[in-house]
């Protein structure tokens, strides 16, 4: 584990909806997913775009808003989604808005939520000083990321920031915040 307090991700973007789906009996969860911003997205009309992000998990689908204009955009929408299987991947696209046509995809990227909710059920994390980092995860080709991203307990709960490099474009990245907000119901 690592110490307390830790400094994590550069660029001081680490540290700090609408409805979900699913509903099925192995509710583990609902996830928080917060797009926060995108940075140096793609132009895909004449000078800028007016893109909106999608998010998947396995037949869930969740959409922010439209930004007009904007290749430097800022979401701050929180979208939620229903957690049955925490080994399938979230699918984030990107796409530009258009009135007249189809909308143009401006990228996307794939993330793994299994080392979160693992982050979840460590032993006594309530005794943790506020900003401990429990886990970091360095960015490599496989998991999108543009920097390290660390699962930290902060404020009582359990956050991962994540910068997400997006592929099949040819620049742009988006950054996002993972928050666990509630824990199914026991039956009895």
């Amino acid at each position: 584990m690592a110490s307390p307090k830790a400094r994590c991700c550069s660029g001081g973007r680490c540290g700090s909806g609408k409805g979900g789906g699913g509903g099925g009996d192995n509710l583990l969860g609902l996830l928080k997913v917060k797009i926060k911003r995108g940075l140096s997205l793609a132009v895909r009309d004449i000078t800028d775009s007016d893109p909106y992000v999608v998010i998947k998990m396995g037949d869930q689908k969740q959409k922010t808003r439209v930004v007009n204009k904007d290749v430097n955009p800022v979401w701050d929408e929180d979208l939620t989604l229903s957690v049955e299987d925490a080994n399938l991947p979230i699918k984030l696209t990107v796409y530009d808005h258009d009135m007249l046509s189809k909308d143009d995809p401006m990228g996307d990227a794939e993330f793994e939520i299994k080392s979160f909710v693992d982050a979840l059920k460590l032993p006594r994390l309530e005794r943790h000083p506020n900003g401990t980092v429990l886990k970091r995860i360095p960015p490599v080709r496989t998991n999108y990321l543009a920097e390290e991203s660390c699962i930290i307990w902060k404020d009582k709960e359990v956050v991962q920031q994540l910068s997400l490099r997006l592929r099949n474009v040819e620049t742009g990245e988006v950054d996002i915040e993972l928050r666990w907000i509630h824990d199914p119901p026991t039956t009895m």
